[in-house]
């Protein structure tokens, strides 16, 4: 899920910079610090959206720098368990599959793509024994998140699902309700030919 989150900081302004605009110089400051940062609690910092107060400059002795009290918001991706999230399959390994979702890449094993015996092909292609489908590189596909960990903190993991209705590549969604329909149409036929 995107997010815009509020923050207030101490942003470091070193010398070099006092010859610039000090918004302009807390504003640059402020995306060196953020911009690509990965934690628990944010998330994965995407950008920094707009910067609302810059306080008064503070200079610590020995340090040189100047130090500015900063309101501002962040854009950042933080993947939430059971969220159901759109995304597109970069590549496909006989264990699985890895899906493309905002900024990070997430993986569903290969029990986890369908509900089918999946075998997969030597052109990165899995297939379903009984239904046929077929899941590739580049298919857009709807999965939900079920494992998100941050235990390395530049590389966070997420595990997700397509083995519930509605999920899994798109073309997969729109047969549900029409093997649904069938299968009514046909239980009404089987009880009028009872009665």
């Amino acid at each position: 899920m995107f997010y815009k989150i509020k923050v207030k900081d101490h942003i470091r302004v070193p010398p070099n910079l006092f010859a610039e605009e000090t918004e302009k110089a807390v504003i640059q400051r402020i995306k060196k610090k953020y911009e690509g940062h990965i934690s628990k609690e944010l998330g994965i910092v995407i950008d920094v959206s707009t910067v609302s107060e810059v306080g008064e400059g503070v200079i610590i002795a020995g340090d040189g720098a100047s130090y500015y009290d900063t309101v501002f918001e962040l854009l950042t991706f933080k993947p939430e368990m059971q969220e159901v999230a759109l995304g597109i399959v970069r590549d496909i390994a006989d264990f699985g599959a890895f899906i493309t979702i905002g900024p990070l890449d997430g993986m569903i094993h290969i029990s986890q793509t369908m509900d089918d015996y999946v075998s997969f092909s030597k052109e990165k292609v899995l297939v379903g024994t009984e239904s046929k489908r077929t899941l590739k590189v580049s298919d857009l596909c709807r999965a939900r998140i079920i494992a998100v960990s941050f235990k390395e903190a530049n590389n966070p993991r997420i595990g997700l699902t397509m083995r519930q209705p509605f999920l899994g590549k798109l073309e997969w969604a729109d047969e549900e309700p029409i093997k649904k329909a069938v299968k009514e149409v046909k239980e009404d036929k089987k009880k009028k030919k009872e009665k």
